[in-house]
């Protein structure tokens, strides 16, 4: 808050028309919105409404910059910007205009995994598309390159490292969720107790026998709808878009629905084993219920992370505060 308030006094006592002050508050400008100092970007513009429209070595105007550098709070003053209209169709130097510049591969520590990064360059691109003129999407650099083939060509290795990185994941959780399957499937058949002359299960009217067969089929659906999820990722085309919902979005599906099935699993293993052994051992419950937990807490500790990542990603506010 204080260095906000010093550079407020600062452009309090600035004579703007000065070139040689212009100069000086240019560079401390374009600095501030590489490194994504919004407050200090904020206050020069309050101070001297022309500063938007000043230009770099490159031509590169402030949002210029922002989306260059994948600066969402400096870019998200275009919101609020009164002229934005005005500067949205500058190009620099070599013809690129704000487009071809979200179009650009920008290294990011923010979100990691090439998938997740694949999404937040696509939600860049679409962000800026969205505010430029119909025209400035097919404008063409010197290079006789379209916004969308710049991004294109830009993001070619990123989509083959997303894709690579989708496959092994699904790969992966969908033998898992077969196994589960397997098991269940298996279990349904064989139910604890046996089945008497009639083929009826003897402990059909224990209330733990009917938390088994409840649990066994819940775990063998829900691992079902994870392993179709999985599948949908393994024979997706992986194109740009795909990264930007639909693989995130069956990827969560599949997660959240293997966590289910295996937390049904243990329920239904627990059900079982205390309905074998419960008239012998009544203390068995305890022991088996804290084992069981072991399991499930393990799958939550290793994949709970990145489920939330890909969440918030997909479904949260979004970069610029708004989906």
């Amino acid at each position: 808050m204080q260095a906000v308030e010093i550079v407020r006094i600062i452009c309090k006592g600035v004579i703007w028309n000065d070139p040689k002050n212009q100069k000086i508050l240019k560079k401390a400008f374009f600095k501030a919105a590489t490194l994504g100092i919004s407050k200090f970007v904020q206050e020069i513009i309050a101070a001297y409404k022309g500063s938007v429209y000043w230009e770099d070595k490159n031509k590169h105007t402030i949002f210029h910059v922002a989306v260059l550098h994948r600066r969402a709070e400096v870019f998200n003053l275009i919101y609020s910007s009164t002229f934005k209209s005005n500067w949205l169709g500058i190009e620099d130097k070599n013809r690129n205009n704000i487009l071809h510049f979200a179009g650009k591969l920008v290294p990011s520590s923010e979100v990691a995994g090439a998938a997740l990064q694949m999404q937040r360059e696509l939600e860049w691109f679409k962000a800026v598309e969205n505010l430029v003129h119909p025209f400035l999407r097919e404008a063409a650099n010197k290079n006789q390159q379209t916004p969308r083939e710049v991004f294109t060509k830009e993001h070619k290795e990123l989509v083959k490292e997303g894709q690579k990185w989708m496959k092994e994941t699904a790969t992966s959780c969908s033998v898992v969720a077969a196994l589960i399957i397997t098991v269940m499937f298996a279990a349904a058949f064989t139910v604890p107790g046996g089945n008497d002359s009639r083929g009826i299960a003897n402990f059909l009217h224990e209330s733990s026998f009917i938390i088994f067969a409840v649990s066994d089929a819940l775990s063998l659906f829900s691992s079902i709808i994870s392993v179709l999820m999985f599948l949908g990722i393994l024979t997706s085309r992986y194109s740009e878009e795909d990264f930007l919902l639909s693989l995130p979005r069956k990827l969560i599906i599949g997660l959240i629905a293997m966590f289910f099935s295996i937390a049904s699993m243990m329920v239904s293993f627990g059900a079982t084993i205390y309905l074998v052994l419960f008239h012998t051992w009544k203390w068995v419950f305890i022991p088996i219920a804290l084992v069981g937990c072991v399991p499930v807490t393990l799958f939550a500790l290793l994949q709970f992370p990145l489920l939330v990542d890909m969440y918030s990603s997909t479904y949260g506010r979004g970069i610029f505060g708004r989906k």
